[in-house]
């Protein structure tokens, strides 16, 4: 007990509207629903929970976490109740550090926790049918100063001697799941040929489809970490949920679940680094940076940048450290930095120049090829476009080669590639060439399920206005209005969504 009211829990009870005797009930009601029958919590209790800064012990934690979750329709964790897990001494403690609200980073011990609670609250709300709302994203610099040194350290292997003394033993990690067995190398073969699956059919039709399937095969990999293996097998399967929860984040931020996004995004940097691949975990770290350019936040993804890249480490490929650098300029584009961007995109060319492809790149890189090297440098210079027009013309010229070497499969970046065309077209005043290529987007829309889409589509429609008088842009301006949803979901300010 702190003595101090728990601000974190008092934000959140005063959003679910409740009343303290009717939390009190709430609590009993699903502690008995989970197992718990023998808890009897009242009104006193809560108080002291909140306005003393009383700890309760388990189960309450996790039922307060279900509760809220639920009531909120996004994923409420312990930690943002502003309680800690028990460690293994039992010890407990509030978090006070609104600055770092999930008290970066996390113990070694603590990431399969953590990772499987979130996906097991993800999938709750999957299952009663929400939708994430409501819930701030964390700012880069919050992010990068809490990780900075601890990303570009080893993990220290010897947390897994700190694991329970029987080696099939298991905390109880999350919240309504059963128990998963320890695996072997031909089980962790088939979770990562499924994370190629995965990852194909992000690429091709977007997240919305398969999230819950990510998240769901992401929360049964969780229960595996909870158990002790050979260090190879479990350095295989942090990389396992390290990959899937890159995409799980990716295909939350496709479908406009950006606080769910973040949070799987910072997962997924902690898992890689568990798994000792810290390339992964700076890739994972600039996924949640092109977020926050997405968003309008590029002062933050410049600050997840220099984490990315100072945290990926000396291994890092050539053709990874380029990737980084084209999100790194698409940021600045945004900014209006137009020498900065060009100074960095040059540096782009000549390390994906300089890959000799002599190492086998990981998966996880495999997609970004020159097509994509040239989609993002079209992306660039088309939001640099916005501050300067005569970026339009190179934002064509790289838009068009991106199209010439798309491969098949790759349908959600070659929409991008048609919006980024066209977009660039109408900046520079070529109406006819902007027709052809919206329309073409317009064909490819209902092949994916991305609302990333939506929004690049209504930036788009945005630069039609000009063109109003046309009797063919009147015409596609119509077309526009029917391909994008009834009711769209804005997109969030200052952080929020």
């Amino acid at each position: 007990m702190t003595g101090q009211t728990n601000t974190r829990l008092a934000d959140l009870f005063g959003l679910a509207g409740w009343s303290k005797g009717e939390l009190a009930r709430l609590v009993n009601r699903q502690a008995a629903a989970m197992g718990h029958p023998q808890l009897a919590t009242d009104t006193s209790r809560v108080r002291r929970w909140i306005d003393r800064g009383e700890t309760p012990r388990d189960p309450v934690p996790r039922v307060l976490a279900a509760l809220f979750t639920e009531r909120l329709g996004r994923v409420v964790t312990i930690e943002d109740l502003g309680f800690v897990r028990h460690g293994r001494a039992g010890r407990r403690q509030v978090v006070k550090n609104d600055d770092n609200p999930d008290n970066l980073p996390w113990p070694p011990d603590r990431t399969a926790a953590v990772l499987t609670e979130f996906t097991g609250m993800d999938l709750m709300l999957n299952r009663r049918g929400l939708v994430g709302a409501g819930a701030a994203l964390a700012a880069g610099s919050a992010l990068s100063s809490s990780m900075y040194d601890w990303l570009q350290t080893d993990p220290a292997r010897k947390a897994t001697a700190q694991r329970a003394t029987d080696p099939l033993h298991a905390d109880p990690a999350g919240f309504d799941r059963y128990e998963a067995a320890p695996v072997g190398s031909e089980e962790i073969e088939a979770l990562e040929y499924s994370v190629n699956v995965f990852r194909a059919w992000d690429a091709s039709r977007g997240g919305g489809l398969q999230r819950k399937a990510v998240v769901g095969q992401l929360n049964e990999v969780g229960g595996m970490l909870a158990y002790r293996h050979a260090d190879h097998l479990q350095r295989r399967l942090w990389g396992v949920a390290a990959n899937l929860a890159v995409l799980a984040g990716w295909m939350s931020h496709d479908v406009g679940l950006e606080p769910t996004a973040q949070k799987y995004f910072v997962i997924a940097a902690h898992a890689a680094r568990e798994g000792g691949d810290r390339p992964r975990a700076g890739e994972a770290l600039s996924r949640a940076a092109r977020q926050m350019v997405h968003l309008g936040r590029p002062d933050d993804a410049l600050d997840l940048m220099k984490l990315a890249k100072a945290g990926g480490g000396e291994e890092m490929l050539p053709r990874t450290q380029a990737m980084l650098h084209t999100i790194e300029a698409w940021a600045q584009a945004s900014m209006g930095r137009g020498q900065a961007m060009k100074r960095t995109l040059g540096e782009a060319e000549e390390l994906f120049i300089s890959d000799r492809a002599d190492v086998e790149p990981p998966s996880w890189m495999q997609n970004f090829d020159e097509a994509d090297m040239h989609g993002m440098q079209a992306l660039a210079y088309r939001t640099l476009a916005d501050h300067d027009p005569s970026a339009a013309i190179p934002a064509q010229r790289h838009a068009r080669l991106a199209l010439e070497l798309r491969s098949h499969g790759h349908n959600r970046s070659k929409l991008f590639d048609f919006i980024s065309m066209a977009s660039a077209c109408f900046i520079a005043d070529d109406p006819e060439q902007a027709d052809r290529y919206a329309r073409l987007a317009l064909v490819s829309m209902g092949e994916t399920s991305s609302h990333r889409t939506w929004h690049r589509l209504r930036e788009m429609y945005r630069l039609t206005g000009q063109y109003a008088g046309f009797s063919k842009i009147e015409v596609l301006r119509e077309e526009i209005e029917l391909a994008l949803p009834k009711s769209p979901v804005n997109r969030p300010r200052n952080g929020e969504a």
